[in-house]
């Protein structure tokens, strides 16, 4: 007590109680059916199972409250655990030969008597006994104290599958140990989990992505994705409509590209290939993929203008009394590769090369077109950035900040949350004095945390 600095009202063990079980499982099964029944003291648990002590002692410790108000402590542990604790290192050649002890502790018997047969000393036999004895899960009690046992890193959306499928289709939030928690939280030994549901089932795709951190198993990302496999099909269509369309607005591209993109994916017609975007089958960054070669076969070829025309090669500030202006389409900045075009009463616009207007420009207008000469000069331009990441907490002060950083004036940010997919999408407008300088804000701006992609705004 002197040591510790106690009080008699601080001892917890005077009254105490030990259970002996069969397996890891079962001891925090027990430790479920005994928070059912009794009041716990929270900050009097400790699970030394998860996280033996240096000594490698291990078992679960809880103090809860019992009959007349008095506390009980409680240890909880397997009968290897309990002969550890007893006899300490001694306990593991106890054992005698053609016992009945199960195969798993057999196997650490003997690599620790092969670790003392090699005198690599208490150190190996230490990590050998840890290793061997506690597998890379860990266990979650249900609220009814039932013991679910997840994959390393599993999460309340993995234990809602591990429950039953509904649950995990209808999961919508969490709690654990009362909390609210999100569905990414990493769960740890000996923690209760409550799962909280909506009527109907709705997975989020984003559960079958790995990076996301939703789904540790691989078992119930392949739940997800058959729920998706098994949606009404006119469901995926829309939303393959929804998905393509967003795809050619982003690349400028039409409807001129489906017979090559049917092709490409090895479709039978354009609804099949809309009900597998839909459904997921094919994937984002699949469309991406094709339409961006597909993007560099449609680079413009401009008419020769004869040098007697006096259009020739315009300079970005006007050559004498030649108009000329920057197209509010694309929004070009000096180092951009450039074109021009002629128009009707208002000089020259000067556009990106890739912009999806002058790449879906009618052959008759083509004509119109003419190279232009962006000269070095100094001037601000505004240029505007797409940015798609997941949403966290803190996010648009980082993106902000890398502004300020650079000394480059952010004039305008629109962003938009889904919050079903937890994602957000941020348009940012910015003034900047070249394309250099742009591609270094955007470089900068994909290395934050959560950001997926990052583009010019089209």
């Amino acid at each position: 007590m002197q040591r510790k600095q106690l009080d008699v009202d601080d001892l917890y063990d005077l009254r105490a109680l030990r259970v002996i079980v069969d397996n890891v499982t079962q001891c925090y099964t027990v430790l479920g059916i005994i928070h059912t029944h009794w009041i716990s003291v929270p900050k009097e648990f400790d699970d030394y199972i998860a996280h033996p002590k240096p000594n490698g002692y291990q078992s679960l410790h809880t103090v809860v409250i019992g009959p007349q108000g008095k506390t009980i402590e409680i240890q909880i542990r397997t009968k290897p655990m309990h002969e550890f604790a007893e006899l300490g290192f001694a306990a593991h050649w106890r054992y005698k030969e053609g016992s009945s002890q199960d195969s798993a502790m057999q196997k650490v018997i003997r690599s620790l008597r092969s670790l003392l047969d090699e005198d690599e000393g208490e150190t190996g036999l230490m990590e050998s006994f840890q290793t061997e004895i506690f597998p890379d899960k860990v266990f979650v009690l249900t609220p009814k104290g039932d013991v679910m046992e997840l994959p390393k890193g599993g999460t309340p959306l993995d234990f809602a599958y591990a429950v039953h499928t509904e649950v995990g289709h209808r999961c919508r939030g969490a709690k654990v140990n009362g909390k609210i928690v999100p569905l990414a939280y990493q769960l740890h030994s000996g923690e209760q989990v409550e799962i909280l549901t909506s009527k109907t089932p709705a997975p989020s795709r984003d559960w079958m992505n790995p990076q996301t951190g939703y789904l540790a198993s691989s078992r119930a990302r392949a739940k997800v994705r058959h729920w998706f496999h098994e949606q009404d099909r006119e469901e995926n269509l829309e939303a393959g409509k929804r998905i393509l369309e967003q795809t050619l607005k982003r690349w400028g591209a039409n409807a001129e590209n489906l017979p090559k993109l049917i092709q490409h994916f090895g479709q039978q017609d354009e609804n099949t290939l809309l009900i597998d975007i839909g459904r997921g089958d094919i994937r984002q960054t699949q469309l991406d993929a094709f339409f961006k070669p597909e993007l560099e076969k449609k680079k413009l070829k401009t008419p020769v203008i004869k040098k007697d025309t006096e259009v020739g090669h315009a300079a970005i500030a006007g050559v004498g009394n030649l108009l000329t202006n920057v197209a509010r389409c694309c929004k070009p900045v000096p180092g951009d590769d450039v074109i021009g075009y002629i128009t009707q009463g208002r000089g020259i616009t000067v556009h990106r090369r890739d912009c999806p207007n002058m790449l879906n420009l009618p052959e008759t207008r083509r004509n119109r077109l003419v190279e232009i000469d962006w000269q070095k000069q100094t001037g601000i331009y505004t240029a505007e950035i797409e940015l798609e990441a997941f949403d966290r907490t803190g996010l648009l002060n980082d993106v902000t900040q890398v502004f300020l950083t650079q000394k480059i004036n952010l004039i305008g940010a629109d962003t938009r949350t889904d919050v079903d997919s937890q994602t957000v999408h941020m348009k940012l407008t910015a003034q900047i004095q070249s394309a250099e300088q742009l591609a270094l804000i955007m470089n900068r701006l994909a290395q934050l945390n959560n950001v997926m992609e990052v583009r010019r705004a089209r």
